[in-house]
């Protein structure tokens, strides 16, 4: 419903401990459904062994940066037309804020899907989590459209 949080604080909740489990790498996942029904799908950073292996073509590592590993894209894939399709792209930004970057912006056009993109700002462990936001596709522009406040997690 118009109104509604796009996530329930339970579902919040899991994607912060997801972000607090990976620290100081950035960790990635993506929420299946919608409401409090909705599935929240946290998947392991596959960033480092693109960078192991190639570090010319991938010179980031999971300290900034996050890519999926092939069943997980296969899955959100699938999912897209499916009646439970992927809704929202997680990942969080290890101390530097959720903030909506280039790089992200350049993945997300780069990937096409049709799903808002949140982004978590993961501080130190003393410092928990700071705060959330929730962007959507406009054109070519990602723009916020929902705020969640912080945790100490």
């Amino acid at each position: 419903m118009p109104g509604e949080p796009a996530l329930t604080a339970e579902q919040l909740a899991l994607i912060y401990r997801h972000a607090r489990q990976e620290f100081p790498r950035e960790c990635c996942g993506f929420v299946l459904g919608h409401g409090p029904s909705a599935e929240i799908v946290a998947c392991e950073n596959q960033q480092d062994r693109y960078h192991a292996v190639d570090p010319e073509a991938y010179p980031r590592t999971s300290a900034n940066a996050y890519m999926f590993g092939a069943k997980d894209v296969l899955r959100l894939d699938r999912s897209l037309g499916s009646d439970r399709p992927a809704t929202i792209v997680y990942h969080s930004h290890p101390r530097v804020g959720a903030y909506f970057s280039a790089e992200d912006a350049r993945a997300a056009l780069a990937s096409s899907w049709p799903v808002d993109y949140l982004v978590v700002d993961c501080r130190d462990p003393d410092q928990g989590i700071g705060e959330a936001k929730l962007f959507r596709r406009e054109g070519e522009a990602f723009v916020e459209i929902e705020r969640f406040a912080g945790a100490e997690i």
